[in-house]
């Protein structure tokens, strides 16, 4: 009966590898496990806010990629609840720092809005506690809705009060100017200031 003990070693040895090919799998997902962990907790996050009065919009990106994409857009509610809003997007996002656009009249001077974005600024480091700038965000509305007439094929208007729109429709005006002044600070940031 040589053929069963041929049979019973193949069975034996199929046993063999698939118990094997089980703990390489399981090591394989575990260390998939722990790089997807490690690489979430060393990815930071700026995010960048285009202050105004009706609507906060939101853009993020991330300190390695440093590519500017809108996140979302707030309605005002009030000081508070906009605050507790924006520190639960601070805290998901994994945000170490807050790029928030300082709306500068035409000619570099500050204005009313100017004032009040930077208030806002004041109340975000204090409350959220994480580092705070201000960047020039002059003409970004303007530069945001060129965007959206190219990439839509029409004249984008938001239509915020006519109806609410879902996460997965277009982006906001706001969220596209907001994402404008991270793509301007980044790019600030990593070309090197000529003599």
């Amino acid at each position: 009966m040589p053929g069963k003990t041929l049979a019973g070693q193949r069975q034996a040895r199929l046993a063999q590898l698939a118990s094997r090919y089980t703990r390489m799998m399981k090591r394989i997902d575990e260390e998939k496990l722990w790089n997807v962990n490690f690489q979430k907790e060393s990815v930071a996050s700026i995010l960048s806010v285009d202050y105004g009065r009706a609507r906060i919009g939101l853009a993020i990106a991330t300190t390695d990629a440093r590519l500017a994409r809108p996140l979302a857009t707030l309605e005002r509610i009030n000081r508070n609840e906009d605050m507790r809003r924006l520190r639960e997007l601070v805290l998901e996002h994994e945000v170490k720092q807050i790029v928030v656009g300082l709306p500068l009249l035409l000619d570099g001077t500050r204005g009313e809005m100017a004032k009040e974005a930077q208030r806002f600024a004041e109340r975000a480091r204090k409350q959220i506690g994480v580092p705070v700038e201000m960047v020039d965000e002059r003409l970004t509305s303007w530069e945001a809705e060129r965007l959206l007439e190219e990439e839509f094929g029409k004249k984008y208007r938001d239509e915020s009060e006519k109806k609410k729109k879902t996460a997965n429709e277009k982006p906001t005006v706001d969220s596209i100017a907001a994402a404008v002044i991270l793509r301007d600070y980044l790019a600030k940031q990593t070309t090197p200031e000529r003599i």
